[in-house]
């Protein structure tokens, strides 16, 4: 049975673009399904999924959007319902690749149904604005971003070649099988800072002497978050969260923020997770001269050149505890929160720079009073780079890890991936 590409747009303006991309793609021997997302004027192109059925979706009234007067909810609900049917199509075996191609506001709607996707799933967008940062849009997923160099508007001896390029790349990524893997072994997550790499390397190395593949992602904001939407997508056995100084930049406006929901991935996923206030005690700037005026009277120190490490204080340190026991209070899988009693990082050691006590106790306290009953909590009398404490955290993650692998239910088709 051929594979199907999906293509997604509003056809009430591109029909023709849409319809010469659906032909390549045919050419090669592929099936298509062409949904359109345009309210305004008639399509261009008779799409397989009416604007109709992706209005539904969204949870709105396509007679009510198409009357012009409410663009910003027009663009709301036909990005929701594209996600939802783009989802669907998934789930039912009826997608094997998606492409897309717009202005800002088709790529907004079409990368936003594309971000709905698993890992691995072929992603392409035809963008104006390609050539730019297309960070917003692609978020955390593989999408491939292929400037229009022109305007998304008609036929000429650019734009011509251009759609051409991307049909043949989505074709060339639906086609192409990645190799099977040898003993492919379960995945597990770690986040890490350079303050924190000794603790997990020394974690990942037990891990996987233990028959588990890790894959470390630096907590850089975009680490964090990419970390979670694979955990999101099913593909996680389990979660060594030993870095979450990622909240430190959520509460004090540091630049490496993953935003308010960090930690809740594996919570909500329901698997085998410790979570560990590693680097908490510190938020993340530019060069000293970014700094925020209200923290330059701080305990500020200069990393490198460019970025410079605030220590964070008593009060935010308390709020990053509450934090880490609200992630962990909904869980939904086996969670342990791990704590080293002598320090969070290799600044935050005894005689360091970032060396405060009354601070990590602050977090630490938190935690305590804010976790759900029934949760360990495990105390090692340890800095979090210590092998005593990284040990304990790798050994406290494959206990849960062999609990749970007896019960594990058969992966559904997103969980699987492609």
């Amino acid at each position: 049975m051929a594979k199907t590409v999906v293509i997604v747009g509003a056809l009430d303006t591109k029909g023709a673009e849409f319809a010469f991309v659906r032909g390549l793609i045919e050419a090669r021997g592929l099936s298509t399904l062409v949904v359109d997302f345009g309210v305004m004027g008639a399509p261009g192109l008779a799409p397989d999924i009416g604007r109709d059925v992706v209005a539904r979706a969204g949870g709105g009234d396509l007679d009510r959007l198409a009357s012009g007067e409410h663009k910003d909810e027009a663009m709301q609900t036909m990005a929701n319902g594209l996600a939802a049917v783009v989802r669907r199509l998934y789930e039912e075996g009826r997608l094997d690749g998606i492409i897309g191609m717009g202005g800002s506001g088709g790529t907004s709607i079409a990368t936003g149904a594309m971000r709905a996707l698993p890992v691995g799933v072929p992603k392409v967008m035809v963008s104006t604005l390609g050539g730019g940062d297309v960070s917003a849009f692609a978020g955390s997923k593989d999408i491939a971003f292929i400037p229009s160099i022109v305007d998304v508007a008609g036929f000429n001896r650019i734009s011509r070649r251009i759609y051409a390029n991307a049909a043949g790349a989505i074709c060339g990524m639906v086609e192409t099988e990645a190799p099977a893997g040898t003993g492919d072994r379960p995945l597990v997550v770690a986040s890490m800072f350079g303050n924190t790499t000794t603790a997990v390397d020394h974690a990942r190395g037990i891990l996987e002497a233990a028959g588990y593949e890790v894959l470390v992602f630096h907590a850089t904001g975009t680490g964090g978050r990419t970390m979670e939407s694979l955990v999101a997508d099913g593909l996680i056995s389990g979660s060594l969260d030993m870095t979450t100084t990622e909240l430190a930049d959520e509460v004090c406006g540091g630049v490496f923020s993953a935003g308010p929901d960090r930690c809740l991935a594996a919570s909500r996923a329901g698997i085998p997770a410790v979570l560990v206030p590693g680097c908490v005690d510190m938020a993340n700037f530019g060069a000293i001269d970014t700094v925020p005026e209200r923290y330059r009277g701080r305990n500020l120190y200069q990393w490198n050149p460019n970025v410079t490490l605030l220590r964070t204080n008593v009060d935010e340190n308390r709020r990053m505890g509450e934090m880490i026991a609200a992630a962990a209070s909904v869980a939904t899988g086996p969670v342990a929160v791990l704590l080293p009693l002598r320090g969070v990082s290799m600044l935050d050691s005894e005689g360091g720079r970032f060396w405060d006590p009354a601070a990590d106790a602050a977090c630490y306290d938190a935690i305590r009073a804010h976790l759900r009953p029934g949760i360990p909590v495990i105390e090692v009398d340890a800095n979090v780079n210590d092998p005593a404490f990284s040990g304990k955290v790798a050994q406290t993650l494959l206990e849960m890890l062999r609990q749970s692998h007896a019960a594990a239910p058969e992966p559904t088709r997103a969980q699987a991936g492609r």
